[in-house]
């Protein structure tokens, strides 16, 4: 089938490209104005390269604006825009650090570097929304997906860890990433595919005991599997950022495409079994476990520490959210660079908490919200069950991760060294979630073709077509549930 471009494109995909275009001015004048507003906090003057800076995003937005009015005119028209404003933020806040890190570590800036792989990922997603015709086409490759995912979750595993322990690198010569970060986009492909041909063997089956009905030793293989798997990366790898998202998102993607709470607590018990177990084991997870239960007993004497405190990264982040209070001191006239060099990966939301105080971590957070709800929207509204279960599962990868690392720097469970989606320094992070974005934008652009506008509803409702978002017709049984079925007229889509 082709695929539409601008030039015959309805009126209701030129209104949606019309306010994505607003939605990018309005989000491409507050980065310009962050990135002013803290050069002259810092400096009394405006940046030095402010016009640079200015020219480069504006270029970025046009580019990725143009992509999607090409190649995805029907896409939510908020998508973009959030995850644009989102990596403006990052790029504002590590420009803002790379003066306080030079003058207390001598540390090189890190912002040069980080717009170039806002570049490289932008033209990613670009690349991906052209080559990708269809989405469903993932659906043919799924077991080289997973292949390919067990590749790269076990790579680190071969190569020196990080500072404080965790193997997340593979290192190529001069270069390095984080492989985790792409094993994440292409494990939500192999899960969705994978439910998809099994949700019914998986809802409908199972041996009541104690009054629950439990899957089947067959059906709890793959489950077991992914759980031993995620136990592996925690034990040699140390990551357990990695380790508690990949798990979470199978559990997360069992339970909606079989609505099936057991599975749900199978999924927490193993977790539970396997955390402790690894947590009262591994020195690296229980120092980061001691950090969490006592952040501040890093200032005690050295031989009245708990055994395995060896950072002070947890209760100065306390310190940081505490200073900025619900406004902030201001943009640049903080001091986030106490943090240490995780200032500009998983406690890069310190700089928000302590320089826009509460009320900017709240606007962060709602913006992420937003982007995760576009996401669920996407999936509600698509008519193919494996782009509804993919939709879902990478909004979750989205959720998930924010969710991790937020508990991780306030306090409210163990920090984990993942990086904040688009915010954080970091290559691999920022293409990875860019791809996401690409593959949210290609399925509601597919789904949002065929809504029917006269039903009310200002996005309407999916009508029926048979050569467009349909899989073949399939059983039905106790899968039948709201996501995975939306009530809107599509017989034999469960």
């Amino acid at each position: 089938m082709r695929r539409p471009g601008a030039r015959d494109a309805g009126p209701r995909a030129l209104d949606a490209r019309r306010t994505e275009a607003l939605l990018l001015a309005f989000a491409l004048a507050v980065v310009i104005y962050g990135y002013a507003s803290a050069g002259l906090a810092m400096t009394g003057g405006l940046p030095a390269r402010l016009t640079h800076f200015a020219v480069s995003q504006l270029c970025l937005a046009t580019a990725a604006h143009l992509a999607v009015r090409r190649f995805a005119p029907y896409a939510d028209p908020l998508i973009l825009p959030l995850a644009f404003l989102l990596t403006g933020l990052g790029l504002v806040l590590i420009q803002r650090l790379d003066p306080a890190y030079a003058a207390r570590f001598d540390s090189a800036p890190a912002s040069g570097g980080q717009l170039v792989w806002t570049v490289l990922a932008v033209a990613a997603t670009i690349v991906v929304l052209w080559a990708l015709r269809d989405y469903r086409q993932l659906q043919r490759y799924l077991y080289v997906t997973m292949a390919a995912s067990m590749a790269l979750l076990m790579a680190p595993a071969f190569f020196p860890g990080d500072t404080y322990g965790a193997k997340r690198w593979v290192y190529l010569g001069p270069l390095s990433f984080q492989p985790g970060e792409f094993a994440k986009v292409s494990i939500v492909v192999f899960f969705a595919g994978f439910l998809v041909l099994n949700r019914d063997a998986l809802s409908c089956t199972g041996r009541r005991w104690l009054g629950m009905t439990l899957p089947y030793g067959r059906q709890i293989g793959p489950i077991a599997a992914v759980w031993l798997l995620s136990l592996l990366v925690l034990v040699f790898e140390r990551d357990l950022g990695t380790s508690l998202l990949f798990f979470g998102v199978f559990i997360a993607m069992l339970y909606i495409a079989t609505e099936r709470t057991n599975w749900v607590a199978c999924g927490v018990a193993m977790t539970l079994v396997g955390a402790v177990a690894v947590g009262a084991t591994e020195p690296h997870v229980k120092g980061r476990v001691m950090a969490w239960l006592h952040p501040f007993d890093i200032y005690l004497p050295a031989d009245q520490r708990p055994p395995g405190l060896i950072s002070d990264q947890a209760a100065q982040a306390l310190f940081s959210f505490g200073s900025g209070g619900v406004t902030g001191s201001g943009l640049g006239q903080g001091h986030p660079e106490l943090i240490g060099f995780a200032g500009r990966s998983d406690f890069i939301l310190t700089t928000v908490g302590e320089e826009l105080g509460l009320a900017g971590v709240m606007a962060v957070l709602l913006l992420y919200t937003l982007l995760v709800a576009r996401g669920f929207r996407t999936a509600i509204t698509c008519g193919n069950p494996f782009g509804k279960l993919l939709a879902a599962g990478l909004s979750l990868v989205m959720a998930l991760q924010v969710f991790i690392i937020v508990a991780g720097v306030t306090g409210l469970m163990p920090f984990t060294g993942k990086a904040l989606p688009f915010l954080a320094q970091g290559g691999s992070s920022m293409v990875a979630n860019w791809l996401i974005v690409a593959l949210l934008l290609a399925i509601s652009n597919q789904a949002r073709r065929h809504l029917n506008p006269t039903d009310g509803d200002q996005y309407g409702t999916e009508v029926s077509d048979p050569g467009a978002d349909h899989p073949e017709p399939v059983g039905r049984g106790r899968g039948q549930h709201r996501l995975v079925e939306t009530g809107q007229g599509h017989p034999g889509d469960v």
